[in-house]
């Protein structure tokens, strides 16, 4: 049982197999009957590369208070069989005190697994599940495991019941049954935890993974266009946002590639439609010339990049931050734009909905740089506010015969037309104007237009929301998207031993704040940069914009293993007492 904070209780779980086991089923409703239990939780995934058929493993983690970080160490591991479960060592890290279950057909459980000394017991959960007509080995390990973590059957079975509605009695009877076999066998295996003192479930706690946040948070900011090429980990955002966008009267194209779906985006939003387009990696690297585009025409666009292990193809199944590079600086010519990132899965909702504003209020691209972590994790948080900022675009009424859609003015906004109104016409393409926007070589159109590009994004009132800022200390840690949960669970730790950090967690990576950042930094004389990155890219991003104080240092690494709590601490304990 891992402790955290003082009242604060975690059980982690996670459950392998080969694809088509059933696991990813079985942890989401694990997690989902936690929830009706009382608990809050995460579940990430992690796969293989294999198109169908490869490695499987739901990672399962329960707290009693909120929590986005992964797991220091697992307390169960399940493996309804153990085909490549070998390659899921460093990412389920166990200890003697760990429990491994294993199918008893299934054999010994992987050496490096084994090898952390954790207790072996098997379950018979293919016998088991043959014994009933429909049974299913993962809907017996769904007892077994739920069982462990003192979560009452009855919540389990009134969950199938709504869960398996659609697919009739005879579903329902199996899993049922084979749920109660799981907690019957689970009666013979002893508990690695003690059961937590639960508070009574909270109405209205939500389960959502951060691609369906940032999908919600998107519709809540105003995008009514959507222009879809399908690529690992974005892809449940296009998914989830189809049906939910035509519900609202919106359209979503699927385009040929990613080429064609940021110029669809971009056309949609010419004509005065809020849009958006999802990709990873590979994509963004294809849509850098139409970005280009968006920026010297000043139409605005969301561009929402769910990292993966890079480059190339990379990992597609596995999460690192290793885009921040070609977010911030892969745009050809000096082409301001804004690049931000949710610190958690309940943030991808409130990021996505500010980029939304941040785009049509400044006429801009912004991308959301997400991650894999975050986007396919799936958490039990409390409802965020439902937040009423919603930008609309600064739009010319009457133009007129003298109508300049690129004037310069005093904020670098200028006020567009939308196509038919009369007098609103103008020229926008790639080629530098002027302000009417005739296309112009002119050395002082150019420096005026760069100018107006330049002052609009450097001076726009971005509030508060360009960092989160918590605690005090001579010491802080700067760091940014998934990992800030992390640092915020180690933060905690530290405070038990009367460590004092103060963390910055920057939301607004682009453009610089350099003196909200100073600010932040008053009294410090020791800075950690943490990142998920083989090169350190945030380090010499913050390194080469900012002025920071005292002794620096960097603790990154590339995926697709996480960083872990533990290790942040470890690192920090060093640190101090060196």
């Amino acid at each position: 049982m891992a402790q955290s904070q003082q009242t604060e209780t975690s059980l982690s779980i996670a459950l392998v197999g080969s694809g088509g086991t059933g696991v990813m089923t079985a942890g989401s409703l694990l997690l989902e009957a936690a929830a009706n239990a009382g608990w809050y939780g995460l579940m990430t995934r992690s796969v293989g590369p294999q198109i169908r058929g490869g490695e499987a493993a739901a990672l399962v983690k329960l707290s009693t208070s909120p929590t986005c970080s992964a797991s220091d160490r697992f307390d169960i591991l399940l493996g309804i069989d153990w085909k490549n479960a070998d390659r899921f060592a460093g990412e389920i890290p166990l200890t003697p005190q760990s429990v491994i279950l294993g199918d008893a057909k299934a054999g010994d459980p992987p050496e490096n697994l084994a090898a952390s000394g954790a207790r072996v017991h098997t379950v018979p959960l293919t016998s088991l599940a043959g014994d009933i007509s429909g049974g299913r080995p993962n809907m017996i390990a769904l007892g077994v495991v739920a069982a462990l973590a003192g979560i009452d059957q009855e919540n389990v079975v009134a969950l199938l019941a709504k869960k398996l509605a659609r697919k009739g009695e005879a579903a329902i009877e199996a899993s049922t049954r084979a749920v109660a076999a799981g907690y019957e066998a689970a009666s013979a295996i002893p508990s690695p935890c003690a059961a937590p003192s639960l508070k009574a479930p909270q109405k209205g706690r939500w389960m959502i993974n951060g691609n369906q946040a940032a999908g919600l948070g998107a519709l809540r900011g105003g995008v009514r266009f959507v222009s879809a090429y399908p690529i690992t980990p974005a892809t449940e955002i296009l998914e989830w946002m189809a049906p939910n966008l035509a519900r609202l009267g919106g359209t979503l194209v699927q385009a040929e590639d990613e080429l064609a779906s940021i110029n669809m985006a971009i056309g949609a939003s010419y004509g005065g439609i809020p849009a958006l387009t999802a990709t990873s990696g590979p994509g963004l690297a294809l849509m850098m010339e139409g970005l280009g585009l968006s920026v010297g025409s000043e139409v605005p666009v969301v561009v929402v990049d769910v990292m993966r292990g890079g480059p190339s193809t990379g990992i597609p199944t596995k999460s690192e931050q290793s885009d921040l590079n070609i977010a911030v600086y892969g745009f050809h010519g000096d082409a301001p734009h804004i690049v931000v990132a949710p610190t958690s899965v309940a943030d991808c909702l409130f990021t996505a909905q500010w980029a939304v504003h941040l785009a049509e209020a400044l006429q801009s691209p912004v991308i959301v740089l997400s991650d894999q972590f975050l986007g396919q994790a799936s958490a039990i948080i409390d409802p965020p506010a439902d937040l009423t900022f919603f930008a609309r675009r600064k739009v010319a009424q009457e133009p007129g015969e003298s109508f300049q859609r690129y004037a310069v003015t005093a904020d670098g906004i200028s006020p567009m037309s939308i196509p038919g109104t009369p007098g609103g016409q103008y020229t926008a393409d790639g080629l530098e104007h002027n302000p009417r926007g005739t296309p112009s070589s002119q050395a002082t159109d150019h420096a005026l237009q760069m100018d107006k590009r330049a002052r609009k994004i450097a001076e726009f009132d971005y509030g508060d929301h360009w960092a989160d800022i918590d605690g005090e200390g001579e010491l802080a840690i700067i760091t940014w998207g998934s990992l800030t949960s992390t640092v915020r669970e180690a933060l905690d730790r530290l405070a038990d031993d009367d460590v004092s950090v103060r963390l910055i967690a920057l939301r607004l990576l682009a453009p610089i704040r350099q003196e909200k950042l100073a600010a932040a930094l008053d009294g410090v004389s020791r800075v950690l940069i943490i990142e998920q990155t083989h090169g350190g890219q945030f380090h010499h991003y913050l390194r080469g914009h900012y002025d920071l104080p005292g002794d620096v240092k960097s603790f990154h690494r590339p995926g697709p293993t996480p960083l872990r709590t533990v290790e942040i601490v470890e690192f920090i304990k060093n640190w101090s007492d060196q």
